[in-house]
């Protein structure tokens, strides 16, 4: 088991979900998040770098901007390892990694 292993079960709730003002667009980047996986997924199917590199900055940006501030180092690994021509096995690695951590994303607030 490794230490991420624990943490990978737990449901990732925004810290900005409790704001009345931003619940709806928490909400709706929780909505959307199966289809940004699939976008990983695809992308790290067809070893379309470019396109996995420009979907990590995407959401390495978006993350924090809805209160998900730990999938932006997560996403920065995979943006910069297919930037710094790292070996296809660690590319794949991270993506593996983001994939984990965005499965976790949950809207409402911890109880």
């Amino acid at each position: 088991m490794t230490p991420e292993t624990p943490s990978t079960a737990e449901p990732l709730f925004s810290t900005l979900a409790s704001d009345p003002d931003l619940r709806e667009l928490v909400e709706m980047y929780v909505d959307e998040m199966p289809d940004r996986l699939a976008a990983l997924q695809e992308k790290l199917a067809s070893t379309d770098w470019e396109e996995l590199r420009r979907l990590a900055h995407q959401m390495k940006g978006a993350a924090g901007s809805y209160g998900f501030d730990p999938i932006t180092p997560v996403a920065g690994t995979v943006e910069d390892s297919i930037r710094n021509d790292a070996p296809e096995e660690q590319i794949r690695r991270a993506v593996e990694d983001l994939l984990a951590i965005c499965s976790r994303v949950r809207a409402g607030t911890v109880e």
